[in-house]
């Protein structure tokens, strides 16, 4: 993921950069309101292999659209 414009892209390890946006701010449940990772899954991305991230990435899109409707 290119953190300047938030597109995917894998690098050449095979790994997933991380989903920051560079707008980080902790919302009441200690999800970002950047990202929409909470501050556990921020602090345990660089331990994750691709199918967490992957993953992730997907719960997050989630998370973003969730957000949007309320």
């Amino acid at each position: 993921m290119n953190m300047a414009s938030g597109q995917n892209k894998n690098n050449s390890n095979n790994n997933i950069a991380s989903p920051c946006v560079r707008q980080c701010c902790l919302d009441e449940q200690d999800v970002c309101l950047g990202c929409h990772r909470t501050l556990d899954e921020i602090l345990a991305w660089h331990a994750m292999n691709y199918q967490q991230k992957s993953a992730l990435l997907a719960t997050l899109q989630q998370r973003a659209n969730a957000g949007k409707k309320r």
